[in-house]
């Protein structure tokens, strides 16, 4: 995996909890530090897709059409699926 050193401030109440954790995780502190924010960002950006998702869904007029698109291809009856 490519990295980069960067140099951040972090308050050093945290640096001895992160510290702490991570010795008895059995990691390095830039190890933990890099898991523990991947974590985060990965459900940040799972939070902005749902987010995105239920604002284009809540107009009626896009939601209508997805439903009878649907609908149309479920009255296809194809079983082996749709070629796009």
């Amino acid at each position: 995996m490519l990295t980069q050193k960067v140099a951040i401030t972090i308050p050093k109440d945290l640096i001895i909890m992160i510290d702490d954790i991570s010795r008895k995780k059995g990691l390095s502190r830039s190890k933990f530090i890099s898991t523990v924010l991947r974590e985060r960002l990965v459900l940040e950006r799972n939070r902005h897709i749902k987010q995105t998702y239920d604002k284009v869904f809540s107009d009626e007029s896009i939601r209508e059409e997805q439903l009878n698109c649907a609908g149309w291809f479920e009255g296809l009856e194809i079983e082996e699926g749709q070629e796009w």
